[in-house]
């Protein structure tokens, strides 16, 4: 894990989700350096600062982006607008829910990624899911390669991330040369679906999970046959319950199993294992929607794979990085263990030798991130056949 702020794990958290989604060293170094004594401050104090640095890098980058519009030049301009809203992303991220500018800087964040990958000309079209009286929005990625109907991974946020993010880090073009589409989603609780819409994160995730099956089958460029789902951090929740009661899901992968959430809540409260977030509690009543911290309680009581999982009955990957500061690799262990009658059940410990041991991965994703890409394309090579 590149520790920038040397106490300070959340900062040092975002500052190596950048770097995954293709920040540039040179440019965290401008925004960190000023940044030492406040990573130490109290949250509100600290963060404001991050905000202020991280969003002045984004400014510049895009000035210089609309520099290279007016003379034409749209691939360096896409570059940039992409790289700023990497910048805006983790700014947004860090603040406390409510704070001042929060939620146009989100906005600001949307626009510019939008036009960066447009400029860009990036296989990446943004969709819109109706879910629940909002909407879920993702981002679809074409299998590459291929004008046949193409087997698809959808691919779910954790607590704290947004489809903008998952899609950077890579996978989904990784996936794309395996000519296996993918779609990115804000599902409720997260990105637009939360800030946006109002749609709140369930713990009954196969309700929004089978609208997208839905809308997915209603493509023709889609093999109903072979849709997966996959999902990160706390979407290592979401994903096995989601595959477990929507049996149209062809196949299902964890990155970062999280078997037992509400475990994880009471350890946190005891001060036990790494928070993702500044605000924590604060933040997960709001993604939540819970009216207090024992409503929040209450509803965390749910979020958990004991007695589901032997429902399972398609091809399921669970992976975990050794290293992992936020959830015990015990818990990778115990989801494998329960899915008794999965087919083709593996279980993938990501250790120092191939990197990518930190929570999810976020240290070194490429290796584990390409694992994944190949079981997966693997897969659904075999259910073609």
């Amino acid at each position: 894990m590149f520790r920038y702020f040397p106490t300070n794990y959340v900062w040092n958290l975002s500052v190596d989700l950048a770097l995954e989604m293709g920040a540039r060293i040179g440019e965290i170094e401008v925004m960190c350096a000023p940044l030492q004594e406040a990573a130490a401050c109290a949250d509100d104090e600290g963060t404001r600062a991050f905000l202020e640095s991280w969003v002045s890098m984004g400014d510049k980058l895009c000035t210089l982006a609309q520099e290279d519009e007016a003379c034409g030049r749209q691939l360096s301009a896409g570059e940039k607008f992409s790289r700023a809203a990497i910048y805006f992303l983790i700014a947004e991220r860090m603040q406390a829910h409510g704070a001042s500018g929060r939620a146009a800087l989100y906005t600001r964040m949307l626009d510019v990624f939008q036009r960066g990958t447009l400029l860009a000309r990036e296989n990446c079209e943004r969709v819109e899911i109706p879910c629940e009286g909002g909407v879920i929005a993702g981002l679809y990625v074409r299998a590459e390669g291929t004008t046949a109907p193409a087997p698809v991974l959808v691919q779910v946020n954790g607590l704290d991330s947004t489809k903008e993010m998952k899609y950077r880090v890579g996978l989904p073009q990784w996936l794309a040369k395996r000519g296996v589409s993918s779609l990115v989603i804000d599902q409720p609780g997260t990105g637009e679906a939360l800030r946006l819409h109002g749609l709140t994160a369930r713990y009954d995730s196969e309700v929004w999970a089978s609208r997208v099956v839905d809308w997915l089958e209603m493509r023709d460029d889609i093999d109903p046959r072979r849709i997966g789902l996959e999902g990160v951090s706390l979407g290592g929740y979401y994903c096995p319950r989601a595959v477990a009661f929507e049996p149209r899901f062809a196949l299902g992968v964890v990155w970062g199993a999280n078997h037992d959430w509400r475990d994880v809540q009471k350890r946190r409260l005891a001060r036990e294992g790494a928070m993702p977030v500044p605000h924590y509690w604060e933040h997960v009543r709001w993604v939540w929607g819970a009216r207090d911290m024992e409503d929040f309680l209450r509803i965390a009581e749910h979020v958990h794979l004991d007695g589901i999982l032997d429902r399972i009955r398609v091809p399921f990957l669970v992976t975990h990085g050794e290293a992992d500061k936020q959830i015990p690799v015990a818990w990778a262990l115990r989801t494998y263990e329960q899915l008794v009658n999965s087919p083709d059940r593996e279980l993938k410990i990501f250790t120092p030798r191939e990197g990518g041991i930190q929570h999810s991965s976020f240290d070194n994703s490429i290796n584990a991130g390409h694992f994944i890409a190949d079981w997966v394309a693997e897969r659904f090579q075999a259910r073609a056949a």
